[in-house]
């Protein structure tokens, strides 16, 4: 190879299956999958490096990825193969055995097999093995990008295949959608290679309406999105076609003085719908905003895929955006379009709106008898009469028995507008619709807020109930979920969830801690599984193992800022998001140190941890913890019955009397610290153990011969040990 030729660039990949409209909510994965498998193959034959740049683009009707610096062929490469065990291979004279003549034919084929002299001789476990050292061929481009496709096509993360008839009447093949082109560049060359009854080529084609010509034909793998978006009418990348639709989206809301409401989730969808975004403003009757806003927002977002707008005072505006697919002269055709269809969406909400309040809410509770809530736990009926006994019951410990009696009221009436006309439609309004019912059927204001906030928090980052009668409903709803799903023995397995019961679990422990909440966990865990009698097999202890875990990656991480579908941010949710995300970060030992007590008020974790963390910052803190580790040791080896109490006339040694003489001066206070809830005083108090603790195991032998002073030893230890744990395993913070 001369050195011109050496010095040439590599050329860029570019491979690109166009198909049938794809499915949107899936198109943003599917790219990614694409792109990222077609190169990860690539890489591992040796036809581009690990740190190669590769870019993909997702369309309503194409997958594609461009690579560069993609090779025409990899380099050889050199394989040591084990063939057998000197013993089998070789004969008494050196000489190779029918067993080894056999083997070197099979892989050798029809070339020349190296003599036996030049096979490599090496030990191999506890053997001495004979090896075959040859150079294998660097796959080709054509090889590679072949195998590369086919283990990408296996791989898309595609929920439902459709299965489809080839152009010749008799092949079928299998994909998410029909493959109707397929591209593969190396540079300007086109690649040989073959998948789904297609052979690649280089054209493609624009933007079914727009595109100044179709066919395109591509000229190399570099001007592949430039020229799509310039002669064909098509913004190829995903992340830019998201990024132009929430631009114009922005400019729009801004020229009409209004605010956007920020939804990412139909923003990808939308950007997998379009090729060419153009944002309109429409606009509907005024009328229709008597309806409820979450009901007219959902409608607009689910069914219509528009983007609802807000006034500046936080009301739902009567004007909205739509996002086509084409840039026609006089776009007014399209707005009126729009227009009509949303007219007889919202029209159909005010209807089921209208007719849903000629019921009362509590006249629709008979019916949930009808509606089969779990096979094994009864219908929704029998699942609101559980929620109506436990809410009632925290309702009695919160506040007494006019507080119970709001929450007794509110829970009876949690789940019937799941009967309700709207909430069949939008199952997203459960508990939003049963509010603005229950305020229509004069309800108080507490009552009808708890029907709606017993969901919350319903998503990372939602707001809480708003007022304790909605705390105790919401509280029961979770605790019936969790102990009625772990008692059937339906629990989370892997990424499955089908209950939610990680969202239950974080909701429990977000209202506890975040709204104060002093009920011990494992009394609410008892009394909800009373509740449910011979229903279930009590209260396994993997949900408290479950809650525990959920407790201690909620004090590991952060809250993401989400907001759910058609509900649009308020105040309180942001400052719940801005409270998640400013919460203090705690060390996973930390975290540790205090859960391995399983304190039941979850409540005081937070305390506890910031305790933990203030003594951790103590000079004493990590020789204390240390010294912890090493008592919690000894204590489990002791062979000897630890007595309950500490016998002064065995306190020989000066230093065992000093640090008996320390516990004695220091823990009381400790303890009325502990009593009090200051578990930072308590902590920091224990802190001056530390040289009466040193000196002990300086000076005192322990496990002592004599049997009565090694048991006294060990009550002074054990009484060490009670002292410094109440807060937390300090043990935990050793390193």
């Amino acid at each position: 190879m001369t050195n011109a030729t050496q010095s040439l660039p590599i050329p860029s990949l570019l491979v690109e299956l166009l198909v049938q409209e794809l499915p949107p909510k899936s198109l943003k994965k599917l790219g990614d999958s694409f792109a990222e498998t077609v190169t990860a193959s690539l890489k591992r034959q040796g036809l581009a490096a690990n740190d190669v740049a590769a870019t993909p683009f997702a369309s309503p009707r194409r997958l594609a990825v461009h690579i560069e610096h993609v090779a025409a062929q990899a380099a050889d490469k050199s394989v040591s193969q084990k063939l057998m065990p000197v013993a089998v291979g070789l004969d008494a004279n050196g000489l190779a055995t029918p067993a080894l003549l056999k083997k070197l034919r099979s892989l050798c084929g029809n070339a020349a097999c190296p003599p036996v002299s030049q096979l490599k001789r090496a030990i191999d476990g506890k053997a001495e093995a004979l090896f075959l050292d040859s150079v294998a061929k660097g796959a080709t481009l054509a090889e590679g990008l072949q195998k590369a496709i086919e283990e990408t096509l296996e791989k898309l993360p595609i929920a439902t295949m459709m299965t489809y008839q080839l152009g010749d009447g008799w092949s079928t093949v299998n994909f998410v959608r029909p493959a109707q082109g397929l591209v593969a560049l190396h540079g300007q060359e086109i690649v040989p290679v073959e998948v789904l009854g297609l052979t690649a080529g280089r054209e493609t084609q624009g933007h079914r309406f727009e595109a100044k010509m179709n066919p395109l034909i591509l000229r190399d793998a570099d001007s592949y999105a430039q020229y799509l978006e310039a002669e064909g009418a098509v913004i190829a990348a995903f992340p830019a076609r998201r990024e132009e639709i929430e631009r114009q989206l922005k400019a729009a809301a801004a020229g009409g003085n209004l605010d956007l409401i920020e939804d990412d989730a139909l923003l990808d969808e939308v950007t997998a719908l379009v090729e060419r975004p153009h944002v309109l403003v429409g606009q509907f009757d005024s009328g229709f905003l008597d309806v409820p806003q979450e009901c007219l927002i959902l409608t607009m977002k689910v069914h219509q895929k528009y983007f609802p707008l807000l006034a500046k005072n936080g009301a739902l505006s009567h004007k909205f955006l739509i996002v086509s697919n084409i840039h026609p002269a006089d776009a007014r055709q399209i707005v009126a379009g729009n227009e009509r269809v949303l007219r007889s969406r919202l029209a159909d909400a005010k209807f089921f709106f209208d007719q849903d309040r000629k019921k009362t809410l509590a006249s629709r509770v008979a019916g949930l008898d009808k509606v089969v809530y779990h096979n094994k736990l009864g219908t929704q009926a029998e699942r609101v009469e559980r929620i109506w006994a436990i809410a009632q019951a925290i309702g009695l410990q919160l506040g007494g028995n006019e507080f119970a009696a709001k929450a007794s009221e509110a829970a009876m009436l949690s789940k019937a507008d799941l009967l309700t006309d709207m909430v069949g439609e939008f199952p997203e309004l459960q508990g939003i619709m049963g509010r603005y019912y229950a305020k229509h059927d004069g309800l108080a204001d507490d009552v009808a807020d708890a029907i709606e906030d017993h969901y919350k928090p319903r998503f990372a980052g939602d707001a809480l109930p708003r007022n304790m009668t909605g705390i105790c409903v919401a509280l029961a709803d979770k605790l019936e979920t969790l102990v009625g799903m772990f008692g059937i023995g339906q629990t989370p397995t892997g990424d499955k969830d089908p209950f939610a019961l990680r969202r239950h679990a974080l909701g429990v422990i977000r209202i506890l801690i975040e709204k104060e909440v002093a009920l011990p966990l494992d009394t609410l865990l008892e009394k909800t599984a009373d509740i449910f009698g011979r229903k279930i097999n009590g209260t396994p202890e993997s949900l408290s193992d479950f809650i525990y875990e959920r407790l201690r990656h909620y004090f590991l991480s952060s809250d993401e800022q989400t907001f759910s579908l058609g509900e649009p941010a308020d105040t309180n949710t942001n400052a719940i998001n801005t409270a998640a995300m400013n919460r203090p970060a705690f060390s996973p030992q930390q975290v540790d140190a205090v859960l391995a007590l399983r304190p039941q008020r979850l409540s005081d974790v937070k305390k506890r941890l910031d305790a933990v963390r203030a003594f951790a910052a103590l000079p004493e803190a990590e020789s204390l913890a240390a010294t912890n580790k090493r008592v919690g040791n000894i204590l489990k080896k002791a062979d000897v019955r630890i007595e309950d109490e500490i016998n002064p006339a065995f306190l020989q040694a000066p230093a065992e009397q000093a640090l008996h003489d320390a516990l004695s001066r220091i823990v009381p206070g400790a303890d009325a610290a502990f009593a009090a809830g200051d578990y930072n005083a308590s902590l920091q108090i224990l802190a001056a153990l530390k040289q009466p603790v040193d000196d002990f195991f300086d000076k005192v032998m322990v496990n002592s011969e004599d049997e009565a002073l090694r048991s006294n030893r060990l009550a002074l230890l054990a009484r060490l040990h009670h002292a410094m744990n109440r807060v937390a395993d300090i043990s935990r913070l050793a390193t």
